[in-house]
């Protein structure tokens, strides 16, 4: 049984994280969660500044990567999902059976999707001719109108992004950020002449996905999904996690690959420079506000958030002290924060008529990086006082304290992501082993809870499942980092250098 330490400032401790994580989303004013619909929380100002700074991250990524950002309607007519429910279940099916996806019928399929959507029956008092439906992403809404923007090859390649809320009804367990009914979503959907240009899309997503993470200062496993993991209108899928302090996975981003298999539902074509007609290639890319629940849930402490410097509202929190004492003190603190604002820094002056000890207790739950005290003594002198919340107080010069200031914001992210990488180096260890025995297959020691387990793995569907049944966990798939020098696989022996990790996913 784990043991966790007392609350701190009515925050439960981290290492007891299933309460901790709920309680800090609030305490830190990042949403309020008492909205009269389950999974649909009310963003506060402070968490959608953040919410927004990471947005910001992902826009910078798309323009230089020249996708372009639309908005699509929010509602899309029941026809249209019908056509999407025919395609996913008809590859869905022909990767069961293990056939060509053209050898089944269209009419035999099974449509599965018409339960995670919300439904609009009615306009006012009138029952509309055609129920329509929020979107959950839009794949179908875009698709519809790809068909009518591209004709030739000079339209390719469509390189295209929203960021919306989509909607999904969720019947699970919420938790903010991480299971929501309304989802904060990134998508990025492209359009390519043929598969080469799509893989090197989908390249372009995997090195997109690296900056972004070492932006937000979090390590991740990014790993080919397994057959059955994929999501079945797409040739592959690749997805990155985030391990939360529980040993929990958190999928964060997805990237697909489609072929042309979308493109043959939806009429999606071009004519060559010979005049003959081709398929397009598509690829998707997707993230949503999860990243800030790992952002929360890897960087903060029994204190409460620790926000990296890229997406902190506030990098600098500046703080007047006994300004009563000498009136020069409020003009000073003023003077140097919009000389901080003109060299780029985001700043707030808190100028509240409480303690210091209060405001720093509200801002170290808040999790702003630097929190800098000027007061008479201060102004004597020339300097000023920073705290820093990854620790450590410090006296330094205001002469040039734009550049101790960035030297200070940079080692806060180096120490957060070195963090980070410790506490992800002690929760993924070497799986135990597995051996067939006259009774069966029987593990080597015992499951932890809270573990992600690495292993050498070459083997087939059956062969997972020995492994998924056995430990109670699921298969991420192949690891993009492989073994450098073969090892034996778990299950067959069979010497692979293929990685792949055992996890409890959310």
């Amino acid at each position: 049984m784990v043991k966790h330490g007392k609350a701190k400032r009515g925050i439960p401790p981290k290492s007891d994280f299933n309460a901790w994580y709920p309680a800090i989303v609030e305490i830190s004013d990042l949403v309020d969660k008492r909205y009269p619909i389950k999974g649909m929380d009310v963003w506060k100002p402070y968490g959608w500044s953040t919410m927004r700074l990471i947005d910001g991250l992902t826009r910078k990524e798309m323009e230089s990567s020249g996708h372009q950002e639309y908005s699509f309607p929010l509602l899309v007519p029941e026809d249209l999902l019908d056509k999407e429910n025919e395609l996913v279940s008809r590859l869905k099916a022909a990767r069961e059976l293990g056939v060509d996806p053209s050898e089944l019928r269209m009419d035999e399929e099974d449509s599965g999707f018409k339960k995670e959507v919300y439904w609009v029956t009615k306009g006012g008092e009138n029952e509309l001719d055609v129920p329509m439906f929020l979107r959950p992403t839009s794949e179908t809404p875009m698709y519809t109108m790809f068909s009518l923007w591209v004709r030739s090859h000079a339209d390719l390649p469509l390189k295209t992004f929203q960021i919306v809320n989509t909607f999904r009804y969720e019947t699970k367990q919420t938790r903010s950020f991480i299971r929501v009914r309304e989802i904060h979503f990134f998508e990025a959907h492209t359009v390519h002449k043929d598969e080469e240009g799509a893989t090197r899309q989908i390249e372009q997503d995997a090195e997109i996905v690296q900056r972004l993470m070492k932006s937000l200062c979090m390590p991740v496993l990014v790993s080919k999904r397994p057959v059955w993991d994929t999501f079945p209108g797409a040739w592959y899928t690749t997805a990155v996690d985030a391990i939360m302090p529980n040993g929990r996975t958190l999928q964060i981003a997805t990237y697909h690959h489609y072929r042309d298999q979308w493109a043959q539902a939806f009429d999606l074509n071009y004519e060559d420079a010979d005049g003959k007609t081709q398929n397009c290639h598509q690829t998707t890319f997707g993230m949503s506000e999860r990243l800030l629940g790992a952002v929360v849930g890897m960087h903060g402490d029994d204190s409460g958030l620790i926000l990296p410097p890229s997406v902190a509202p506030y990098q600098v929190v500046m703080m007047p002290v006994a300004a009563h004492v000498n009136e020069a003190v409020i003009p000073k603190i003023h003077e140097v924060a919009n000389q901080l604002r003109d060299s780029g820094f985001r700043v707030h002056v808190d100028d509240r008529d409480i303690r210091p000890g209060g405001k720093h207790y509200d801002w170290e739950i808040k999790g702003a990086p630097i929190r800098l005290e000027l007061g008479p003594r201060d102004l004597d002198g020339n300097k000023c006082v920073l705290s820093l919340r990854t620790g450590g107080k410090i006296e330094v010069s205001l002469d040039g304290l734009s550049q101790t200031l960035t030297q200070h914001l940079d080692e806060i992210s180096d120490t957060l992501l070195n963090r980070s990488l410790s506490n992800m180096s002690e929760l993924v260890q070497k799986f135990p082993g597995i051996t067939l025995s006259d009774s069966g297959w029987e593990l080597n020691s015992p499951i932890e809870d809270g573990i992600v387990y690495e292993l050498p793995f070459d083997g087939n569907d059956a062969d997972a499942e020995i492994l998924e049944k056995a430990t109670g966990l699921a298969l991420l798939g192949d690891c993009t980092e492989q073994y450098t020098s073969p090892m034996p696989c778990a299950i067959t022996g069979k010497l692979t250098t293929r990685k792949q990790h055992l996890a409890r996913m959310y």
